[in-house]
């Protein structure tokens, strides 16, 4: 068994959609970033790479490649699981914590832990999504952007 951690982080920004955990949620800010900026499935690759030592997202999903600009961060993932599958490895589970001010996502955890899973090709059981704020301090605390942290387990 081994264990991965990942964390992202992304400024928000007017005129993008808010992905999160693989979906879109209705919000006046998005996520800025070169993909569709999901901060929560990117901290997730990073720990599943991590986990595997297959190094990091930037190393296999370069920014300055065209083919990611505004792609879905699912479709990062599937190759991510397929990179860890063919370094002998198979996903066993995942615990994910967005640290947000805003907006609130209790409400979407539910279809964000489906889309994962269902990316993963796994049961809905084995993600695990929770969302805590700073208390208006720092970045995050003034609504400025999101970061998140992912811990995976590989087997």
């Amino acid at each position: 068994m081994r264990i991965g951690f990942g964390y992202d982080v992304h400024a928000l920004a007017l005129g993008r959609s808010l992905a999160l955990g693989g979906i879109i949620i209705p919000y006046k800010y998005g996520l800025e970033g070169h993909s569709d900026a999901d901060v929560m499935i990117h901290a997730l690759m990073d720990s599943l790479l991590g986990a595997a030592a297959l190094r990091d997202i930037g190393y296999h999903f370069d920014d300055a490649d065209k083919r990611y600009k505004d792609i879905d961060s699912k479709i990062l993932l599937k190759h991510v699981l397929s990179l860890i599958e063919k370094a002998g490895y198979r996903f066993v589970n995942c615990d994910i914590t967005l640290v947000a001010q805003r907006p609130k996502i209790a409400p979407y955890i539910p279809q964000m832990r489906a889309a994962i899973a269902e990316a993963l090709n796994t049961d809905i059981s084995q993600i695990s999504i929770k969302a805590t704020t700073e208390e208006h301090m720092g970045f995050t605390g003034r609504s400025e952007g999101m970061k998140c942290y992912a811990v995976s387990l590989i087997e």
